[in-house]
């Protein structure tokens, strides 16, 4: 039997200030954050809310909060107003030019890239299967609100921020923390990536088609078919970037570039949930 929930925007949302794990809080606190950020969780201008609220929300004390928001001030992500109406903002980052994300794609292999691939299809596809047999169609709005904004999106970066949070609200709709969180995590290590594939205007149509589909089976409580129509979603962008890949010139390959935030640590010492 179908529950009831909120629907898939605040579950993203309640992903994002729940409370952090005990490893490195300071650091856990400027990647949920930074996260939710470059995906578009939190809105360009949006308020956070205030230090006490906040640092009670991350279940961290509010100096490491403030530590954390220092670093995210330094990093351009947030930006701090004193006096009446002051507090924490929220400030998007502009996505890296086309040739800085073909820099960044070269620093993957292509195994890397199918690894990466094979965990989103796992994540999106298993989101899917639960939310199709836990949610109702009325909780759906917000992913159909996001499939207007995917279809409506004027340029591939646009596209590929509103591609990421899809898969995240669609993970929320399943009603797990823990997956969405996961997903968050995911989505900004491929999602500006995705922005190479994005532009051209059919395949933009065919992804938003792929995941107004997606929607048509969650709603139908077809769990199997959300389960596979989801993972297709994914492995058909994941091909795409691999084939990009391979078709670069040899010349163009090198070690992963340390640019941004997540780039200065080994991947293979991340863990898609340490956030």
């Amino acid at each position: 039997m179908k529950q009831y929930v909120n629907n898939s925007a605040e579950g993203a949302r309640r992903a994002v200030f729940a409370p952090v794990d005990n490893r490195a809080r300071v650091d856990a606190v400027i990647r949920r954050l930074s996260d939710a950020i470059e995906l578009g969780l939190l809105a360009d201008g949006e308020q956070l809310p205030g230090e006490m609220e906040l640092a009670g929300q991350l279940g961290v004390s509010t100096v490491t909060l403030r530590e954390a928001l220092m670093a995210l001030r330094q990093q351009g992500l947030v930006t701090t107003r004193r006096g009446r109406g002051g507090g924490s903002f929220v400030s998007l980052p502009e996505v890296p030019g086309e040739e800085r994300l073909r820099v960044r794609l070269a620093g993957w292999s292509t195994e890397e890239l199918r690894d990466l691939g094979d965990h989103w299809a796992a994540l999106s596809g298993a989101a899917a299967q639960l939310a199709a047999e836990r949610t109702e169609p009325g909780d759906l709005q917000q992913l159909r609100r996001t499939l207007d904004e995917l279809a409506s999106a004027e340029d591939a970066a646009a596209c590929s921020r509103v591609y990421g949070r899809f898969h995240v609200e669609l993970a929320a709709a399943a009603q797990s923390a823990r997956l969405t969180r996961e997903q968050v995590a995911l989505q900004t290590e491929v999602g500006a990536l995705l922005c190479l594939v994005l532009g051209d205007d059919a395949y933009r149509e065919e992804v938003a088609d792929r995941h107004r589909s997606v929607i048509s089976a969650v709603q139908d409580g077809a769990h199997a078919s959300a389960r596979a129509l989801a993972e297709r979603c994914v492995q058909a962008s994941t091909a795409r970037l691999i084939a990009l890949r391979l078709a670069m010139p040899r010349a163009a390959s090198g070690p992963r570039p340390l640019e941004g935030t997540h780039e200065q640590e080994p991947r293979s010492g991340r863990r898609h949930g340490d956030a």
